[in-house]
C-alpha cells in the first residue's frame, strides 16, 4: 500500500516480499475495513473489485443472555460503515495495481537487513534469485510484521516497549459456508467469547475462547461447532449454519507497541511496530493508516525538502495506535471470560454490555471506534 501511495506521488520505491506471490495472495488474514481504509482504497484507485465482491455491513450484534443487541453503525456515526474485504483480496489488488504500474515487487527475498539508517544513505542487503544484492535508498519503511528485521535492527535503548499477554487465545476456521447472518455477531457466553465473521457470500469464519495452550488435536469439527452453536444461538431460535471446515488455528492474543516508530531514516509501520487484540478488527486498518501519513510525510519532503512532517512520523501514527489499543482492550475485556472471573467480575461485565446496548452515549462511542476515527492530514 505505501508503494501505491508513493507511485500516486510521483516516488519510486521498491518492495521486497520474503514470501511468493501465491503465499501472501491467498493466506486468509483480517477481514473488516474501516470506513476511512474503505474511501482510500477507491479513491486512489483500488476500489473496483472491494465494491463489487465486499460485503457492506451497518452494524453488529452483541450476543448475551440468549439475546441479540444490535449497534447501528449509520444513524450513531453519521452515516459511516463498515466493509468486510479480506486482507489477501487487498493485496491482491495491490499487486495487481503495483505491476501494472511498473512496479517493482521481488518476491522469495531472502536475509533482508536495513544498514545505514542513521545516515542519508541506507542501504539494504538481501538474497535474491541466489545472489546477493545491496539497495541503496533515501529511506527504509519496515512493514515487516512483528518478527521482521527492521524494529530488531534498531539500535538497543532506541525503543520503548508496552505490552500485555491475554490469559486466552482465538480458536480460529474457516467454513465453506453460506453466512447465517448479514452482520458481526460478538457473543459473551458463561462458556467464553464467540465471533461470527465470514470472508464472503461463500465462506464464514468463526472464532472461539480456548486457553492460549489449547492442543488443536483435541477440537475435531464436530466439537468446534457444537461448542460455537451453544455459544452463539439465541433464544429465538437462529441457527448456525455450518460446512467443511477449511483451515483451523489456535491465535494467541496480545498488545503490543513500541516508541518511537522511527529511527534516523528507518520507519516502522504496522504489526512491525504495534499488535491489537483482534475484538476490535484494528490490525490491518492501523497499519493502511501509518502508510498514509509516511506517504504523505514522504511527499511533503521531496516536493518542498521539509522534514518536520517525517520528524512527527511516530507522534502522529501513535495517536491513532493508542486510540486503537484502548479499544481493543476494552472489547477484548469486555467480551472474554477471565481464567480467574468471578461472580463480581461477571456481574460487572454484563453491566458494562447492558449499558454499552442501552445508551446512545455509550453505544454511539462504540460504533464511532469501531468504523474508524476519521483521518487527520
Amino acid at each position: 500500500m505505501l508503494s501505491h501511495l508513493l507511485h500516486r506521488a510521483g516516488i519510486e520505491s521498491v518492495v521486497l516480499e520474503s514470501r511468493d506471490r501465491d503465499y501472501v495472495e491467498h493466506r486468509v488474514r483480517a477481514g473488516v475495513l474501516e470506513h476511512g481504509t474503505v474511501d482510500l482504497l477507491a479513491h486512489t484507485g483500488l476500489g473496483e473489485r472491494m465494491r463489487r465482491e465486499g460485503l457492506v455491513h451497518h452494524g453488529i450484534e452483541l450476543r448475551f443472555g440468549g439475546r441479540g443487541h444490535r449497534i447501528d453503525f449509520p444513524s450513531l456515526t453519521g452515516g459511516r460503515s463498515i466493509v468486510v474485504y479480506g486482507q489477501q483480496e487487498v493485496v491482491k489488488d495491490l499487486i495487481k495495481a503495483r505491476l501494472a504500474d511498473g512496479g517493482t515487487i521481488l518476491f522469495d527475498v531472502k536475509d533482508a537487513t536495513p544498514h545505514g539508517f542513521a545516515s542519508d544513505e541506507p542501504s539494504i542487503r538481501y538474497s535474491h534469485g541466489g545472489e546477493e544484492h545491496v539497495l541503496a535508498c533515501d529511506f527504509i519503511a519496515g512493514c515487516d510484521g512483528f518478527h521482521g528485521v527492521c524494529r530488531q535492527s534498531m539500535p538497543r535503548g532506541t525503543l520503548c516497549v508496552f505490552e500485555r499477554t491475554y490469559p486466552y487465545a482465538w480458536l480460529g476456521i474457516l467454513a465453506k459456508a453460506p453466512p447465517t447472518h448479514d452482520e458481526l455477531i460478538y457473543a459473551c457466553h458463561d462458556r467464553g467469547f464467540a465471533l461470527y465473521s465470514m470472508r464472503s457470500h461463500e465462506l464464514t469464519r468463526l472464532y472461539l475462547q480456548v486457553a492460549p495452550e489449547e492442543d488443536l488435536a483435541l477440537w475435531p469439527d464436530d466439537r468446534i461447532f457444537e461448542e460455537l452453536h451453544r455459544r452463539l444461538e439465541t433464544a429465538d431460535g437462529w441457527k448456525l449454519r455450518e460446512g467443511p471446515v477449511l483451515e483451523k488455528v489456535v491465535a494467541p492474543m496480545r498488545s503490543f507497541v513500541a516508541e518511537p516508530m522511527q529511527s534516523g531514516r528507518l520507519f516502522l509501520a504496522g504489526d512491525a511496530a504495534h499488535i491489537v487484540p483482534p475484538t476490535g478488527a484494528k490490525g490491518m486498518n492501523l497499519a493502511i493508516a501509518d502508510v498514509r501519513v509516511l506517504s504523505q510525510a514522504l511527499a511533503e519532503y521531496y516536493a518542498s525538502g521539509r522534514e518536520d512532517p517525517l520528524a512527527a512520523y511516530s507522534q502522529t501514527c501513535l495517536a491513532r495506535v493508542w486510540r486503537a489499543e484502548h479499544f481493543s482492550w476494552w472489547m477484548t475485556s469486555m467480551l472474554h471470560r477471565a481464567p480467574d472471573d468471578d461472580a463480581f467480575g461477571r456481574r460487572m461485565q454484563r453491566s458494562q454490555l447492558e449499558y454499552v446496548t442501552h445508551s446512545i452515549a455509550a453505544a454511539t462511542s462504540l460504533a464511532e471506534n469501531y468504523v474508524g476515527l476519521p483521518f487527520e492530514d
